[in-house]
């Protein structure tokens, strides 16, 4: 038995060579790009000293662990994290499932095509071009957004929304949303194609209405697609955003509601050579967020439908 699934193994690689080279390129990038640098943690148990290198810096152990546990910022910076995250989850995750529902029942075909290349034209824009139109529009001098306000006699005079602190995580959750919503709506759109028409006519003979179709046979036919993304998403959970915060929160009055784990070690690790400290975060994070994703591959286990 050994000898045959050897041969087996041997058969099935040749058959599929076609393929096997197709994916190898992306084996060396990950190669190269994740798995080659992983050596780099060892700075968090260390002084580092880039002179020195990684084989003669001192080791520390956990002292740069316990000095972000016991930053002043910690906790501003684990709110920001879980609370932007939670949205993010909450808000931007159904949205491209209700876009792409809403997509599927459309009969139209043309205006079915305009609205998904309108919807997922801005995630091809970078966050340097949206968090500039963003910024234009609700600019005090001559914005979009405070002109059509006052316009409606809602407020007097014009509101420097990215410098007020209570509106920075709607602003944040929104551009983010509209952003990816079309994009993200693709693998949704994608996974509905996939489902046997026939259920559908034979629905609409038992007489069931739109909605129940796509409670009864659209939403179940994706589940497994939804499943895997929201364990993606859990798992990612500690990854509150990086460039779109940057951008977007760069009055220094909004650090109390938008400093998260990866602007910290952006703002504290990097900009003032704390490699150690920084990479000493940034593990800290990589273990949550695995911790998660395997918390939340075993939950979607027990309903039948998991990662591995």
């Amino acid at each position: 038995m050994p000898g045959n699934s050897g041969k087996s193994f041997w058969f099935r690689l040749v058959r599929q060579l076609d393929l096997q080279l197709m994916v190898i390129p992306a084996m060396i990038l990950i190669l190269i790009f994740s798995y080659l640098p992983m050596y780099g943690v060892l700075m968090a148990f260390q002084d580092y000293d880039i002179f020195q290198g990684f084989l003669h810096s001192p080791w520390v152990g956990f002292k740069h662990f316990q000095m972000f546990f016991e930053a002043p910022e910690f906790w501003t910076v684990m709110r920001n994290t879980f609370v932007i995250s939670s949205l993010r989850l909450l808000i931007g995750f159904p949205a491209p499932i209700l876009l792409a529902l809403i997509l599927n029942e459309v009969v139209h075909m043309r205006f079915k095509r305009v609205i998904q290349t309108v919807s997922y034209l801005p995630h091809f824009l970078s966050w340097v071009i949206v968090s500039g139109f963003v910024a234009s529009m609700l600019a005090t001098d001559n914005g979009s957004l405070n002109m059509l306000l006052q316009k409606l006699h809602l407020v007097n005079e014009p509101v420097n929304f990215l410098s007020i602190p209570e509106y920075f995580w709607a602003i944040l959750i929104g551009t983010g949303v509209w952003k990816e919503i079309g994009f993200s709506a693709i693998v949704y759109l994608a996974a509905i194609a996939g489902i046997n028409p026939e259920i559908y006519e034979a629905a609409s003979i038992d007489g069931a209405s739109r909605l129940k179709k796509m409670w009864y046979i659209t939403l179940p036919g994706i589940s497994g697609v939804i499943t895997i993304f929201m364990i993606l998403a859990v798992g990612d959970i500690l990854s509150a955003g990086f460039e779109d915060i940057l951008l977007l929160a760069k009055n220094p009055v909004l650090q109390d509601v938008s400093d998260v784990i990866d602007t910290y070690v952006y703002r504290v690790g990097i900009r003032n050579s704390l490699f150690s400290y920084a990479a000493a975060v940034g593990l800290f994070k990589s273990v949550i967020s695995v911790i998660l994703l395997t918390a939340a591959n075993m939950v979607a286990r027990k309903l039948g439908r998991s990662l591995w």
